[in-house]
């Protein structure tokens, strides 16, 4: 796809279109930095790294963004450079090529996006806004290039100025894409949802009266969990150990997401 659009660009006289072969370039190496970062991030657990290797996952994501960043500097700059200078009206069948790339760039970003949230990956999350700010450009160029001809001679720069508009929406998402990324290596509490989820689910373990403080922190695509559950105060330490452990159980059977649980017992009093 980036050849074609590379091709197309030059011999349709579109820099809005060579804009997004530099995007789909980028594409090809962000999705290979995201297909290796997935494979380490989802080695076990060992003497070295005890809790996995899933912090992998957001450093690959700051290097996707890394590359969108660039992207978008280098269409911003070029599509300056070309507003300035002469040059011919983009030729129509850059059109069809665009229409075709905006349907197929949308579909994977659905795809990928889906995935992303079944899996709970973040670089998956921004390999799938790789997609759908692809799929901008691509309509950015369209939109340019149909005002071009649409109005002739004199808006031949509309091209340029529809991949500058474009290289500032990549910028956009980039910031989209890093923040979240950062919380997570951060271990930024943004799971109220997850919370309450386990705290709802561990009322109903026979034998855990309440639960008191909950932190999660996110590492690749699972979830390491503290929780404190109260048990009866008149129960032995033998009785509260294994109530921890049904509990800690419990809660990762029904929430396959769930990595390391620890469960710290505290006395429930009754007045």
């Amino acid at each position: 796809m980036a050849c074609i659009k590379w091709l197309s660009g030059y011999f349709g006289n579109s820099y809005a279109l060579i804009a997004d072969a530099i995007e789909s370039t980028t594409d090809i190496f962000a999705s290979l930095l995201v297909w290796l970062g997935l494979i380490y991030a989802n080695k076990p657990a060992d003497k070295n790294h005890p809790y996995g290797h899933g912090r992998a996952e957001p450093l690959v994501t700051f290097l996707v963004v890394a590359f969108l960043v660039s992207s978008a500097v280098i269409i911003a700059f070029q599509s300056i450079k070309n507003i300035n200078t002469a040059h011919d009206l983009p030729q129509p069948f850059t059109l069809i090529i665009l229409g075709v790339i905006i349907v197929w760039k949308e579909l994977s970003y659905q795809l990928v996006n889906r995935k992303s949230r079944e899996t709970h990956s973040s670089s998956l999350k921004a390999d799938a806004w790789h997609h759908r700010s692809d799929a901008i450009t691509s309509l950015a160029a369209f939109i340019g290039i149909s005002i071009a001809l649409w109005l002739g001679k004199g808006y031949e720069a509309a091209d340029d100025w529809a991949a500058l508009l474009a290289s500032v929406f990549i910028l956009y998402n980039s910031y989209l894409i890093f923040r979240p990324a950062l919380g997570e290596i951060m271990d930024e509490h943004t799971y109220d949802t997850l919370v309450t989820q386990i705290r709802q689910l561990a009322l109903d373990v026979e034998g855990i009266k309440a639960t008191e403080k909950c932190f999660i922190r996110k590492s690749g695509m699972v979830y390491h969990v503290d929780l404190h559950a109260a048990v009866d105060a008149r129960i032995s330490v033998e009785e509260g150990h294994h109530l921890a452990h049904h509990l800690k159980n419990y809660l990762r059977d029904k929430l396959p997401q769930l990595g390391h649980v620890l469960i710290h017992i505290e006395p429930f009093e009754t007045n």
